[in-house]
């Protein structure tokens, strides 16, 4: 069942287009990935869903509700939750501080500050980090950062869960257990779409794969049909292959 549609989405930046006439549907429990060169619009398609910023044209739904023309808070309300490229954490506040203030922006009425704490708590638990919720944030490891940024987004209680490059910067075994962290919010029934340059994370938990470059949809299929592409060979995955070599 369909959980977030797009159709004709466009957004354009004076005459530039970021993003031109892309259409895409993400299915609930899916994981989808998110590829193509840098500048291909990956970060802009993922600021339209989460309303950042306003389409030029086209249209995107999520359960059947047009999120055209509504704020950032009211689209993470109706469930949809973002992380972001570059890591943004509040850097003066403690871990649990950083992930309450997800509990409280994502309530769509008040909440108590007990209620918070416990939705900030079992995040933190989740990602594997309940022991660091006293800790100054700006004493965490990079990966460790990415995972209170991934209990903040888990604390709105989303349905749909948007990763921006939750892989970038860390080593193998990082990456490793970020792949097994991504699979279980799945499995905790959370669909996710993830925007990532780690052909081993895309390749190996996705259900499905779309193609961005010059901000149009080039390409999309399974990760077999994706990687067996001649024009994302060509255009995205051969460059990989050759920077990694």
């Amino acid at each position: 069942m369909g959980i977030l549609e797009g159709q004709g989405v466009s957004k354009f930046f004076g005459g530039l287009a970021a993003i031109a006439n892309v259409d895409f549907h993400v299915d609930q429990g899916e994981i989808v990935g998110l590829i193509g060169p840098n500048g291909a619009g990956k970060t802009t398609l993922f600021n339209l869903i989460s309303g950042t910023f306003p389409l030029s044209s086209g249209e995107i739904g999520f359960k059947g509700r047009r999120l055209n023309g509504l704020k950032p808070h009211q689209i993470c309300r109706m469930g949809i939750a973002r992380t972001f490229q570059e890591t943004k954490v509040f850097g003066n506040m403690p871990v649990i501080q950083n992930v309450l203030v997800g509990a409280f922006f994502g309530m769509p009425t008040h909440v108590s500050g007990a209620a918070a704490t416990r939705e900030a708590t079992q995040a933190l638990e989740f990602v594997g980090l309940s022991a660091m919720g006293a800790a100054p944030i700006n004493d965490l490891t990079l990966a460790n950062q990415k995972r209170v940024e991934v209990a903040r987004a888990l604390a709105t209680k989303p349905e749909l869960l948007l990763l921006d490059e939750l892989m970038a910067g860390l080593n193998a075994a990082e990456v490793s257990e970020a792949m097994e962290l991504v699979t279980r919010i799945r499995d905790k029934g959370i669909t996710v779409v993830m925007v990532e340059h780690v052909m081993k994370a895309i390749m190996g938990i996705s259900s499905r794969v779309m193609v961005l470059h010059h901000g149009e949809k080039i390409a999309e299929g399974t990760c077999n049909e994706i990687s067996c592409n001649r024009k994302v060979i060509d255009i995205y995955l051969g460059e990989e292959t050759r920077a990694g070599s």
